[in-house]
């Protein structure tokens, strides 16, 4: 067995949304421990500056490294579509560097080659145009509408969620006329999953709803299994840290993973 494989993932986001994530990862890989840090200071990550989202994303690497982490993921669109480049190149050999987009845009263009399909998420994602040029590069011959959805994650990060506000929202900006004729959706922000039962009510079947979250986290282990690096060892230790205390991430994380959880404050300084 590889050496290495005892070590933590790391897992990121700017809020709660990476939690979807984190949840499917436990899942799928019910033997790795995890460490994840929401930058509850800086959220949402959709409308910062591409530079600002680099800066915070070097800045919280530095911590997981410093963790002894196997694997970084960034589960976060707006973080993946702006910093994974950039974090891949930083991180270099010491960890795996994941995102939330490339899992899904294997997904998409090989069941839906040749369809119409819809994106939403954070102004940072839809304006970087980045799972259109991916698309592209596969030469899947999707057309791809997108709508840009900015109310959506920090709706989600304050808990309207399967209520009827959210609900109104949501339905405010699927019936955009950008969106008409999908026959599938991209939930293109990791916060999104919480939505996803709202979304497929308004869609009443007619467009298939894609979650990243569980594509993402088998893309994960798949990684980890071909390198050697799947713990086996069973002695979980998750640690969830924050860059401020927020009442509403303390309930998430224990409504995701069912036990009391501690969190512990690391701010990012400016």
């Amino acid at each position: 067995m590889n050496s290495n494989s005892k070590k933590p993932i790391g897992i990121f986001d700017s809020g709660i949304g990476g939690l979807t994530v984190a949840q499917q990862i436990a899942k799928i890989l019910p033997d790795e421990d995890l460490i994840y840090f929401g930058d509850t200071a800086h959220l949402p990550y959709g409308d910062k500056s591409t530079s600002a989202i680099q800066s915070y994303s070097i800045k919280i690497c530095n911590l997981l490294i410093s963790q002894n982490v196997k694997a970084i993921l960034i589960a976060c669109n707006s973080a993946s579509a702006a910093a994974f480049e950039l974090v891949k190149e930083y991180v270099g050999s010491k960890a795996l560097v994941f995102n939330v987009i490339d899992p899904v845009i294997e997904y998409v263009s090989t069941e839906f080659s040749g369809k119409t399909i819809g994106l939403i998420g954070t102004k940072q994602t839809v304006y970087s145009n980045i799972f259109k040029k991916k698309l592209d590069e596969k030469n899947s011959d999707i057309n791809l509408k997108s709508l840009a959805t900015p109310l959506l994650a920090p709706m989600i990060e304050e808990g309207f969620f399967n209520n009827k506000i959210s609900t109104e929202v949501i339905e405010e900006y699927l019936k955009n006329p950008a969106l008409a004729t999908i026959e599938a959706l991209i939930l293109g922000c990791t916060h999104y999953p919480l939505i996803a039962k709202q979304i497929e009510n308004y869609y009443q079947g007619k467009v298939k709803v894609i979650d990243a979250s569980r594509i993402v986290a088998v893309s994960v282990f798949e990684s980890l299994k071909e390198n050697d690096l799947l713990n086996h060892a069973h002695t979980i230790q998750n640690k969830f840290y924050v860059s401020d205390f927020t009442p509403s991430f303390e309930n998430s994380t224990q409504i995701f993973f069912k036990d009391k959880v501690s969190l512990v404050h690391y701010p990012l300084w400016e």
